[in-house]
């Protein structure tokens, strides 16, 4: 009877056990929900690639703002340079800001300067220390795009568009939302799953 009852309780604890590793494995690698459309993000600061602190409000464009999640190591990413470059251009004297923010652990403020040098990605770059507003906004991958109108109203949010590969582009679903926001219009497609890289969190 004593040994059953051990055998009983051995197992009752392996099963216990078993339980809070799984829990503990998915708290762990979680994502928070993505912000719903519609919402309002709220003001937030973080160090730019030189250590000062800058604030949304501060960089924001007077039309919209454009918050990228973007990677140093990421192919996925750097496949989108040159098109980042570009809609930043493009859109800057249209009154939208593109912001770009990196929330790797692994790739440190030196890193992002460095990288943002080479690839002549002239849009401010924000490091998310601990991956807040990552987690804030619910972004996963590299890169992810979230546009929010002049009061932070999250209008769009995921891809940049359909392909790695820009001679496969078939949709450019950040520019569309961006330009009928513009030409105040409604925007057709307000979410595109993103794809990229996972965000390696701290």
């Amino acid at each position: 009877m004593k040994t059953r009852n051990l055998s009983i309780l051995l197992a009752s604890l392996f099963v216990i056990a078993g339980a809070v590793f799984a829990a503990g494995a998915r708290a762990e690698g979680e994502v928070p929900a993505p912000a719903a459309i519609g919402s309002t993000i709220e003001d937030f600061t973080l160090p730019d690639v030189d250590n000062k602190d800058r604030s949304l409000k501060s960089l924001a464009g007077k039309n919209g703002t454009v918050l990228i999640f973007i990677a140093v190591q990421c192919p996925v990413s750097n496949a989108y340079n040159e098109r980042m470059a570009k809609l930043a251009e493009d859109y800057q004297a249209k009154g939208i800001a593109i912001i770009g923010i990196n929330s790797n652990a692994a790739e440190d403020a030196a890193a992002v300067k460095a990288h943002a040098a080479e690839h002549k990605l002239a849009f401010p770059i924000l490091k998310d220390p601990g991956n807040k507003i990552a987690d804030r906004l619910g972004a996963s991958v590299t890169p992810e795009a979230y546009f929010i109108d002049p009061n932070n109203k999250l209008l769009y949010h995921g891809r940049i568009d359909n392909a790695r590969n820009p001679a496969q582009i078939e949709t450019s679903d950040l520019r569309n939302a961006l330009d009928a926001a513009l030409g105040g219009k409604t925007i057709e497609k307000t979410e595109a799953k993103a794809f990229g890289c996972t965000i390696k969190r701290a």
